[in-house]
C-alpha cells in the first residue's frame, strides 16, 4: 500500500470515529429526552414537538454547512459539530424543574436546536469526507466508494439504534442529568481524539466561496435532493408520532418495549444498509450516455435505476398497510400488520437512503463537494421536519393509516423524480487515494 493510500485510510478511520462517537450520543440524546419528558406527563404529539427546532435547524445547517466547509476545511466544521454537542449535552444538564412547565420546555427546545446543528455539521463533514479518502472504481453497485459510503451510513444508524438502548441505561442508572454529563465526558474524549487524528486539509484546502454557491447548480444534484427529500417525509410522516402513538395506545405497548422495538429496528435498518452494495449489484458494464439528455459521456446507469426501482417498490408497502389498517382489524391482526410492514419498509427504505448517499458523492462536483453534500442534507432535513409536522396532524385527522397513505404518497414523488436523474460518471478505476497530508 502507497503512502497516499495508507494515509487515505488512517483519514478515513479518524473520521468515522468520530462520528461512531457523535452518533452514539445523539441516539442516547433523543431516548433521554423522550423518556424524561414523557415521566413528565407530555404527550406524543408533545414529545415530537421537542424535536421540531432540531430538524429545522438542520435544515439550515446544511444548507449554510457546505458553505463553511468550503471557506474553512470539512476539519473545522467536523470539530465544531462535535465541540456543539457537548454544548447541547451540558445546556439539558442544567436544566432546573424548578424553572417550570413553560421555561423548561424553551430551554429544552433551544438545547435540542443546538444539537440539530451539530448532528449536521458533523453529518455533513465526515460524507462529504469520504469522497476525499476513497476513490470510486465505477458507479455501479460493486464499487469501492458505495461500499465505503454504505458501510459509514449503515454502521451509523445501526449505532443510533445502539444509542437509543445507551439512553434509557444511563436514565436508569445514572438519571437525567448524570446521564447527560457522562456522554458529554464521553464525547469530550472524542473531540479530543478528533484534534490529533483528523489530518490537516482534509477535503481539500479552504477557499473563499462566494454565499450564493450554498444552492446547487448541478441539476443532477437538485434533482437528487427532491427525490431525498420526499423519501425521509416517507419515513417520518409515520415513523416518529404516528408509530409510536398507535404502538402505545392502540396496541397496549409500554413506552419502553416501544422504544426497544424503534431501537431494534433502527440497528437491522443499518445492518441492511451498510450490506446494500451487494444488493445492488452490477449489471452490465458502463454505457454511453446521452450529452443532450444530461447524461455524462460514459457512466453506469446501476445505481440510478436502482434509486427507481427500488422507491417503485418501496410505495406499494405503505399503501398496502393503510388499505389494510384503514379495514379496522382486530388489535392481534394490527399488529402483525404493522410489525411486518415496518421490518418490509425498514429493509426497502434503507437500501433507497444507501443508493441515494452514493449518487450524491457520484454526482458531486471535485471542488465542490461539500456544497453539494449540503445542499442535498439540507433536503434530507427538510423532509425529516415536514414529516415530522405531518405526522401529527395526519395522525390526528385519521390514525396510522391516514400517515401511511402520505406515506405512500410521498414515495410515489420520490419516484417520480428518480425517473429524471442522469447516469451518475463514471470514475477511473485505477485512480489514487487523494494525497493528505501526514
Amino acid at each position: 500500500m502507497t503512502a497516499a493510500a495508507r494515509a487515505g485510510v488512517r483519514a478515513y478511520a479518524a473520521v468515522t470515529g468520530a462520528y461512531w462517537g457523535f452518533t452514539l450520543t445523539d441516539g442516547a440524546l433523543r431516548m433521554l429526552v423522550l423518556l424524561h419528558f414523557n415521566a413528565l406527563g407530555y404527550s406524543p404529539i408533545e414529545l415530537a414537538l421537542l424535536f421540531v427546532l432540531y430538524e429545522a435547524c438542520g435544515v439550515v445547517t446544511n444548507l449554510v454547512g457546505g458553505w463553511v466547509a468550503t471557506r474553512f476545511g470539512l476539519r473545522a466544521t467536523l470539530w465544531s459539530g462535535l465541540a456543539l454537542q457537548i454544548g447541547a449535552l451540558l445546556m439539558l444538564a442544567a436544566l432546573d424543574p424548578a424553572w417550570g412547565r413553560e421555561t423548561g420546555v424553551i430551554w429544552a427546545v433551544l438545547a435540542q436546536g443546538l444539537a440539530g446543528i451539530a448532528k449536521d455539521l458533523t453529518k455533513m463533514s465526515a460524507k462529504s469526507a469520504i469522497k476525499a479518502v476513497v476513490p470510486d472504481d465505477g458507479a455501479s453497485g460493486g464499487g469501492r466508494l458505495f461500499r465505503w459510503v454504505a458501510l459509514l451510513t449503515g454502521s451509523k444508524n445501526a449505532l443510533k439504534g445502539v444509542g437509543f438502548f445507551l439512553g434509557g441505561a444511563l436514565l436508569g442508572g445514572l438519571g437525567f442529568q448524570g446521564g447527560l454529563i457522562a456522554m458529554a465526558a464521553g464525547l469530550g474524549v472524542v473531540l479530543v481524539a478528533a484534534l490529533v487524528t483528523v489530518p490537516a486539509g482534509l477535503g481539500g484546502r479552504a477557499r473563499k466561496a462566494p454565499f450564493r454557491g450554498i444552492f446547487a447548480r448541478n441539476p443532477a444534484v437538485n434533482l437528487l435532493s427532491a427525490a431525498r427529500l420526499f423519501l425521509f417525509g416517507a419515513r417520518d410522516v409515520w415513523f416518529v408520532v404516528g408509530l409510536p402513538v398507535f404502538l402505545h395506545d392502540g396496541l397496549g405497548w409500554s413506552f419502553a418495549r416501544t422504544g426497544g422495538f424503534m431501537a431494534v429496528w433502527t440497528i437491522g435498518y443499518g445492518i441492511v444498509q451498510a450490506s446494500a452494495p451487494a444488493l445492488v449489484r452490477r449489471r452490465g458494464a458502463p454505457v454511453a450516455g446521452d450529452p443532450a439528455a444530461g447524461d455524462p459521456a460514459a457512466g453506469d446507469p446501476v445505481a440510478r435505476d436502482a434509486a427507481r426501482i427500488w422507491a417503485a417498490v418501496l410505495a406499494v408497502i405503505p399503501a398496502a398497510m393503510a388499505a389494510a389498517l384503514a379495514g379496522d382489524p382486530a388489535p392481534d391482526m394490527a399488529a402483525w400488520i404493522v410489525v411486518g410492514g415496518l421490518l418490509a419498509f425498514g429493509v426497502v427504505f434503507a437500501i433507497n437512503s444507501a443508493v441515494h448517499s452514493y449518487l450524491i458523492l457520484a454526482y458531486a462536483e471535485g471542488d465542490r463537494i461539500a456544497l453539494n453534500v449540503g445542499f442535498y442534507y439540507m433536503a434530507n432535513a427538510m423532509g425529516r421536519l415536514v414529516g415530522t409536522l405531518a405526522s401529527g396532524l395526519l395522525f390526528a385527522a385519521g390514525g396510522l393509516a391516514l400517515c401511511l397513505a402520505g406515506s405512500a404518497v410521498m414515495v410515489a414523488l420520490s419516484f417520480l423524480i428518480a425517473l429524471a436523474l442522469p447516469v451518475p460518471p463514471a470514475a477511473d478505476p485505477t485512480a489514487p487515494l487523494q494525497d493528505l497530508p501526514e
